[in-house]
């Protein structure tokens, strides 16, 4: 099944092998996810913080969500 949420804004920890996403929903809401890769395996990204079914009304408040919730993502992004 394919993607139906569009990112907005994805926060990289250095090695880029950790992120956050903020994105949007097809239905107007917004949520956010931590996500982890490794190099060595192929199948790319997956979630390790379990936070995308939340719904919030705004970019802003997944990312104040966010900053509450991801322990590395204020000093990543000041």
């Amino acid at each position: 099944m394919a993607h139906v949420n569009k990112v907005i804004r994805s926060i990289n920890l250095d090695g880029e092998t950790i992120c956050v996403d903020i994105f949007h929903r097809p239905d107007g809401t917004f949520g956010f996810d931590e996500f982890r890769r490794d190099p060595e395996d192929g199948r790319g990204w997956y979630s390790i913080g379990h936070y995308g079914a939340e719904e919030f009304e705004s970019a802003e408040t997944a990312l104040v969500e966010a900053r509450q919730r991801v322990h590395w993502l204020e000093d990543a992004i000041g």
